[in-house]
């Protein structure tokens, strides 16, 4: 099982570079950094995770002006959204942000992705929350079309536009990685159907990922995909060495641990501690 980092980069915590480069040097395999453009102040949907929205979420900073700092400090270390809100982002010009940061980083972009719980900010971004899944998968089908095609075109009924030249290309191919996040089993159909990865949040929804496996196969069999293409990511926040290793023994590829967002001194300790968790399991 391979681990990684997640966090909120914010402007009151460690720099993004120096928390990518801390972890790339401890060993870790990827770097997942979140996305809020905003909260709106008369927020009425509620938060998946509890009561109270966590501050963090109000103060991120955009991920690829924080993974372009990473990608600028790091050789090895695998850069990811976790999760980009596409549903809020224009197809063409996010298709070329994450074309730039796979070409700036060396081929090490994961694309993460997602349609979001906020049905507020979505509103104030002018996407209609209940249409979201479809607005998704059309602006992932054009980005797809732009990353591989030199003359790219998409016709949906959210998306549209005639032919076009859009450069650069990613340097991965045909296009990095894609990981649908979200809860069983809506999330993961849609990364079997144009995805390579699932990225739930444990404790939304099914998190018996051992069973999910089987349930997973069954799926992949239905949408003509071999279900060894899809990685099983969780964020590993808030779990201790008990539930990581139940993670392990069910087959999840990798689990992002948590850094939170706070000063550099206390993101080291924090990212130490993750390590000598992981180390334990194994």
């Amino acid at each position: 099982m391979k681990y990684g980092i997640a966090t909120f980069p914010t402007d009151y915590s460690i720099a993004p570079g120096d928390l990518a480069r801390a972890a790339e040097e401890r060993g870790f395999e990827s770097f997942w950094v979140a996305e809020h453009s905003h909260i709106p102040v008369d927020r009425k949907a509620p938060w998946p995770g509890g009561d109270e929205l966590p501050k963090m979420y109000y103060d991120v900073m955009d991920p690829f002006v924080a993974l372009a700092a990473a990608a600028s400090v790091t050789e090895r270390i695998l850069l990811g959204t976790g999760v980009c809100l596409v549903i809020q982002r224009d197809p063409i010009q996010t298709a070329k942000l994450v074309a730039s940061i796979d070409q700036v980083s060396g081929g090490r972009f994961l694309f993460g992705v997602g349609a979001g719980w906020n049905i507020d900010e979505m509103e104030n971004h002018g996407t209609d929350g209940a249409r979201r899944f479809k607005i998704l998968r059309e602006r992932i089908e054009a980005m797809k079309a732009i990353w591989t095609e030199d003359e790219a075109e998409y016709h949906g009924e959210f998306v549209d536009f005639d032919p076009i030249y859009a450069w650069p290309k990613p340097v991965q191919k045909p296009h990095p990685p894609i990981h649908v996040g979200g809860v069983f089993p809506g999330a993961a159909r849609r990364a079997l159907r144009w995805g390579n990865g699932w990225f739930p949040i444990p404790g939304r929804g099914e998190s018996d990922y051992g069973a999910l496996r089987g349930q997973i196969a069954e799926l992949a069999a239905a949408e003509g995909r071999d279900p060894a293409e899809i990685e099983i990511t969780v964020f590993g926040a808030g779990a201790d060495e008990s539930a990581i290793a139940q993670f392990r023994k069910d087959g999840v590829d990798r689990v992002a641990l948590f850094v939170p967002p706070v000063d550099r001194d206390a993101s080291l300790v924090a990212l130490d501690e993750q390590r000598a968790l992981a180390e334990r399991v194994g």
